[in-house]
């Protein structure tokens, strides 16, 4: 594994929409571990392909329960409503209130290729939903409450 570089605001690359990510080999499952490795270096909570420089369709988010890796992946359900302050490792120092849906249900495909359904409620539900609108070039101060 290998730590990688955090792009930061202002990098076009944040505000680009991902292309699907197509293989799911040996170069993902490396790519997956180096995200791990630099978000809990940065003692984030989720980390998308963007934030390291990738227009790819993945991302990863670990709120305290493991590890969940999420590739080309869609909210098929939500429920309620949250708001709260958040943070990105892409703006470091900064925060603002966002709302967010409760509980959300997530498709995806795991680092196989093998589809996946993952649900999360409160902090996990807000992490799924900032990580998945990295991979279309949306970030929380586009959704900030004012």
């Amino acid at each position: 594994m290998a730590k990688r570089n955090i792009v930061k605001l202002g990098d076009d690359i944040l505000r680009k929409v991902c292309r699907t990510q197509l293989n799911f080999d040996e170069r993902l499952h490396q790519i997956l571990d180096d995200m791990a490795e630099t978000m809990y270096a940065a003692d984030g909570v989720g980390l998308a392909a963007p934030q390291v420089g990738l227009l790819r369709r993945f991302c990863i988010v670990d709120v305290g329960d493991g590890i969940v890796e999420l590739i080309n992946p869609v909210i098929i359900e939500k429920e309620g409503t949250q708001t709260g302050d958040e943070g990105c490792l892409s703006i470091p120092g900064k925060s603002a209130a966002v709302t967010r849906p409760m509980k959300v249900t997530v498709r995806a495909q795991d680092r196989n290729g093998k589809n996946i359904i993952v649900s999360g409620e409160g902090l996990k539900a807000r992490a799924f939903c900032h990580e998945i609108d990295h991979l279309d070039g949306i970030l929380y101060i586009d959704k900030k409450e004012n």
